[in-house]
This record gives C-alpha cells, structure tokens and sequence, in this order.
C-alpha cells in the first residue's frame, strides 16, 4: 500500500476530487495548508499599500490505495492539478505498512 499526498492549488480540488472518482478512488483526506516552493510568494495590495505574503494558501490531498492503483492515482492527480504555472504542486509517495478500519476491524487492503 502507498499513501499518495497531493499539494495543489485550492481551485483545482473539485477537479482533482472529480478525477479520483472517475479512476475508482473512493475516499481521500483534504487539509488546508500554507507553504512556498519556486513560486515564492506574491505581492499583493491593500488599501494602496503592498506587502508580500509570503506563505501561499494549498491544499493537501491524501489518499491511501494499493501498489497497483499508485501509477492510476498520480496519473489522475497530476492532469486534474495541472495549470502549466509555477505552484502547480507536488505529488509524495509513501509506502504504509498497515491499516485498519476502525468500525470493523478489517486490516490492510481490505481495509481500504
């Protein structure tokens, strides 16, 4: 089992959630997270004065699949997110060593 952690841009959700279920991707974990990468922030104005912010609003999308679904789920990932701009994302593979459904007590892929 691998979890995939998905960081994107918070407009491309529904695109990406919409994606996952056309591959068969049931449930998913979506946090709001704040974070720079190469994009570096923005400069932004208010009130006729400018300021930088320098952590940029995401979010982070995390699904736990089996081995043979982690080429299908970054697949859908990567063209849902994709805007061809800096601060597209970042896609994290991990591998998890064990689940357990806490209602039944069902472990690992069945579990999923």
């Amino acid at each position: 089992m691998k979890k995939i952690e998905a960081i994107i841009r918070p407009f491309k959700l529904e695109d990406v959630k919409i994606s996952l279920v056309n591959a068969g991707i049931v449930g998913m974990t979506v946090s709001e997270v704040r974070g720079f990468g190469r994009q570096k922030g923005q400069v932004e104005r208010y009130r006729g004065s400018e300021f930088t912010v320098e952590f940029l609003q995401k979010l982070k999308v995390e699904v736990v699949v089996a081995d043979d679904a982690v080429d299908t789920v970054i697949k859908a990932i990567a063209e849902a997110a994709k805007t061809g701009e800096i601060g597209d994302g970042k896609i994290f593979i991990s591998p998890v060593d064990s689940v357990v459904r806490i209602r039944t007590g069902e472990l690992d892929n069945s579990a999923l």
